[in-house]
């Protein structure tokens, strides 16, 4: 990236304290019926102002992808019904606390996000939120035109509006790339039916999501002036803000993405302010460093609180399982504590010591899923993460703790991922890999893993 072009940290700090962010114009509970913990002393919700539309928007967006399903867990995992009861407490606090961006899609929560938002949202004034979803149309029988406007009609019909205030083209760049993003949107003339939708006010605000090849993000960027993008909504947290493509070179860091929103006056959205947990799950030696700081303050709040202070940001999204993940969420937005100058380069030092750990970069977004030999993909990939933070993955039996972190990393594996679902299962078919917007090469992965458990089982490091 040229840092001529980047924006001075100083100059961002600055203005984001003279302002307080607030008004710039650029911008859970357990499964069943346990009572909330309680309620933390919160101010007003920070938000921020479309340029384009004047929308006062929650500086916390809800993301409607992990749902609380009726066992407790995220409604992405396993076969379990959505426990609507939950959706709507939450839904109703989130609303009374400020929140009001809530973003789902049709490939959410195995289908069924959108209605059990329509449900929940349909309870309150329809001018109280705004509704964000997508057109999720990745698999080819859904490219053709009316495949894809029966999706988009049918994702108003489940969230039971006659608009949709945010809308956005769905994973651009994942998959096949540029080709990919012809076929689901430009050859079929779907992107010109959502531009006539927009000009009839029946989409708000258009734009899209991006994954992946940056020669799409580019492109779209570049066909801004014919467009017209409203927002887009782009991955960057602190590890992310120059990491990415070090993580994987598949990606493009955060610092990238946001500086070419900013300068053209496009306001973001952001996904993955934790990546998929892993930055409310930081390596031990992190966690000190962050509890240090600030001992009363959540892991995540720190991750939020980086992504909130760009003032192009619009608002950050997060998938709340459980009411308390709402209202850790709410105390860090309501109002937003903007980053120092310092506390961003205590951030980035972080982000240089969790580089030292060589983990593998799944989020946990399930897209992978479901496997069709029945694997756990998500589960063997963040158990391998979660035992390299905690330094439970060792090279060689000589080393000290060997015999402690040799238990650690088997007894974990066989309590989190059933025999049935582990990687030894794994043929290498790839049909995953596709789907993954990190690039992942997952079958390379899993075979790995698979050969040191049978190493770590016969004592053979």
């Amino acid at each position: 990236m040229d840092k001529k072009k980047a924006m001075n940290r100083r100059d961002f700090f600055k203005v984001a304290g003279a302002a307080g962010l607030a008004a710039t114009a650029l911008a859970g509970c357990r499964g069943g019926k346990e009572t909330p913990p309680e309620e933390p002393a919160m101010g007003e919700m920070t938000r921020r102002t479309n340029p384009s539309t004047g929308d006062k928007v929650s500086l916390l967006g809800f993301g409607m992808m992990r749902l609380p399903s009726v066992g407790g867990r995220s409604a992405r995992e396993g076969n379990e019904d959505i426990d609507q009861e939950m959706v709507n407490r939450m839904v109703d606090y989130a609303i009374a606390h400020g929140v009001n961006y809530f973003d789902t899609s049709p490939a959410y929560c195995r289908g069924l996000s959108e209605k059990a938002t329509g449900i929940a949202l349909a309870r309150h004034p329809r001018n109280s939120y705004f509704v964000a979803t997508k057109l999720s149309n990745f698999a080819p029988e859904t490219w053709p035109r009316e495949a894809s406007i029966a999706m988009y009609r049918n994702s108003l019909k489940d969230l039971q509006t006659d608009h949709i205030d945010y809308y956005l083209l769905h994973g651009i760049g994942m998959g096949g790339g540029m080709e990919e993003y012809e076929k689901r949107y430009i050859d079929n003339g779907v992107l010109s039916f959502l531009l006539d939708e927009r000009k009839a006010g029946r989409i708000r605000n258009l734009g899209f999501s991006y994954h992946g090849d940056v020669a799409v993000f580019d492109r779209l960027l570049a066909e801004h002036d014919k467009y017209h993008w409203d927002f887009v909504q782009i991955q960057l947290n602190y590890l992310d803000w120059k990491y990415a493509k070090e993580i994987n070179p598949n990606n493009t860091n955060a610092e990238y993405l946001y500086n070419e929103l900013a300068k053209r006056h496009i306001p973001a959205v952001i996904m993955e302010p934790l990546l998929g947990g892993r930055l409310s799950n930081v390596p031990d030696g992190i966690v000190a460093m962050l509890k240090q700081r600030e001992p009363e303050r959540s892991v995540a709040s720190w991750a939020f609180r980086f992504a909130g202070s760009f003032p192009g940001v619009l608002t950050v999204l997060s998938g709340m399982t459980r009411m308390e993940h709402l209202q850790d969420n709410l105390r860090t937005y309501s109002p937003l504590r903007p980053l120092s100058d310092e506390e961003f380069a205590f951030l980035q030092r972080a982000a240089d010591r969790m580089m030292q750990f060589d983990t593998i970069p799944c989020n946990d977004c399930k897209y992978c899923m479901p496997c069709p030999y029945g694997i756990d993909i998500p589960a063997i990939l963040l158990h391998y993460n979660k035992c390299l933070n905690e330094g439970n993955v060792p090279e060689s039996a000589q080393e000290p703790g060997y015999r402690r972190a040799r238990r650690a990393w088997l007894v974990g594996y066989d309590r989190n991922v059933p025999k049935l679902r582990q990687a030894s299962h794994c043929i290498g078919c790839g049909q995953c890999s596709p789907h993954c917007p990190q690039r992942i090469d997952i079958p390379a992965e899993l075979h790995r893993i698979d050969a040191y458990v049978e190493r770590l089982k016969q004592n053979k490091l």
